[in-house]
């Protein structure tokens, strides 16, 4: 028969787990607190442990942890009521088998445990394991606790200690870079570091001296001997945005580094060690791109050892509202105002909206409403939820170059001369925003 641990502190959630569990044949064990669930599981070596995450006297994570330093091979289901980044994240990286979220759903709960149970035979057939080691890091900026996020979360936590290549693909504005940072500053690597390469931002012809380094002389402009990206980094992460529009010359010389894991700066000849670990990221269909012959198969499968796909916003609306509050919050303190309160009918505009910039577009929604803000309040009328396209242009017919010079300027006076704040208004880079600057002889302010 096989056997069940069940540590809840909960009397009636801890009594219906057991009465459903043992009608499917399980010896069910029970502990009330983490002490006695640490001491029950030294005792009785259950098959399968259930566990929740609050408990009276230490917390779930904490059992978690001491049940594998004593058996590294132990199967736990973490459940818990507070659904949150951080927890299933630091809960998959101790070997967590599955996180669950009350109130728990009886066929996941069943599916669950009898993945575990199959996982833990075909494991018994293996005849090593390879130890995964655990570092404490906390980060709160990816908001979500939807299903598809919870996902996410998952991967990253079972990818974080690892060395393994990662490709993100999500639409422009899921925060395909976020969730880079969270896998390398959950790694053991996380005090190397953590470079960014946005492949779309840098000619082609200097994108490999970007990533390789060069020497004195390799080209007309080299003057000196310059590192490389992949130098850089160490033994941190080289995150490649936008991946897909690296040129086919460029794809061949980037396979090349990530078979051999070595390359020789341009114009040189010394040969250099890479230990980087590259998390690619793009917006675009690379199996698309390679059915145009625009992006070379074997570097895809190289990229994607491990893919994670970000939900667009309009697929987990249920996180719309944590991340306005987080969104206010962040908002309010970079423009030092106190706009925090929603009503309940401009929340449930915002949670209808299709959001096609994602969580970058509601980023700069708020930013808008919080501006335009007199009181403490966000006003329906100050975000862009119900378009009028008889308001969207003016009276008078000018060109494109005009609107936008009178927007540019706008949104300068709007957030006092910020040009962080303006560029990310704006949705464009803050060097772009420079040069509208210099090419509309705008004013900034003090």
């Amino acid at each position: 028969m096989r056997s069940l641990l069940i540590v809840e502190d909960d009397p009636l959630v801890r009594k219906t787990l057991a009465s459903q569990l043992a009608k499917k044949g399980f010896d069910i064990a029970v502990a009330e607190t983490g002490e006695d669930g640490v001491r029950a599981f030294a005792e009785k070596s259950p098959d399968l442990v259930l566990l929740d995450v609050r408990l009276p006297d230490i917390d779930g994570l904490e059992v978690l942890r001491r049940i594998r330093e004593r058996d590294r091979r132990a199967a736990i289901l973490v459940m818990t009521a507070f659904d949150d980044m951080k927890t299933t994240v630091e809960a998959i990286k101790l070997g967590a088998f599955e996180y669950l979220v009350k109130p728990l759903n009886a066929t996941e709960l069943d599916l669950a445990i009898e993945k575990a149970f199959q996982v833990r035979a075909l494991e018994e057939k293996v005849s090593h394991l390879v130890e995964e080691r655990t570092k404490e890091y906390t980060i709160d900026n990816i908001i979500g606790r939807s299903a598809p996020m919870r996902g996410v979360f998952k991967i990253i936590g079972s990818v974080a200690n690892t060395r393994t290549n990662v490709l993100i693909q999500g639409e422009s504005g899921t925060g395909k870079e976020l969730v880079a940072k969270a896998i390398h500053y959950h790694s053991p690597h996380r005090d190397e570091p953590f470079i960014v390469i946005n492949c779309s931002a840098i000619q082609d012809t200097l994108l490999e001296s970007e990533l390789l380094g060069h020497v004195k002389g390799a080209f007309t402009d080299a003057v000196s001997e310059t590192k490389g990206k992949f130098e850089i980094a160490g033994k941190g992460t080289l995150f490649l945005d936008e991946i897909g529009d690296v040129s086919a010359n460029l794809q061949s010389k980037l396979l090349r580094v990530i078979e051999s894991r070595d390359f020789m700066k341009v114009g040189g000849e010394r040969v250099l060690k890479t230990e980087a670990r590259i998390i690619a990221a793009t917006n675009q269909n690379l199996k698309a791109l390679i059915e145009k012959g625009r992006f070379r198969e074997d570097l895809y499968y190289r990229l994607k050892v491990v893919e994670i796909s970000l939900p667009a916003l309009r697929e987990r609306r249920e996180d719309i509202p944590d991340l306005v509050a987080y969104l206010l919050e962040k908002i309010d303190r970079e423009l030092r105002r106190n706009v925090r309160k929603v009503p309940p009918e401009v929340m449930k505009a915002l949670t209808e909206m299709p959001w096609r910039g994602n969580v970058r577009e509601l980023e700069n929604a708020l930013t808008r409403a919080v501006i335009l803000a007199k009181g403490d309040v966000v006003l329906k009328e100050n975000l862009p939820l119900e378009p009028d396209e008889r308001r969207a242009f003016p009276d008078d017919l000018v060109s494109l170059e005009e609107v936008e010079k009178k927007y540019v300027q706008h949104v300068l006076n709007a957030v006092k001369g910020s040009k962080t704040r303006a560029s990310q208004v704006l949705g464009i880079s803050r060097p772009t925003l420079d040069k509208k600057i210099r090419e509309y002889g705008l004013e900034v302010g003090d």
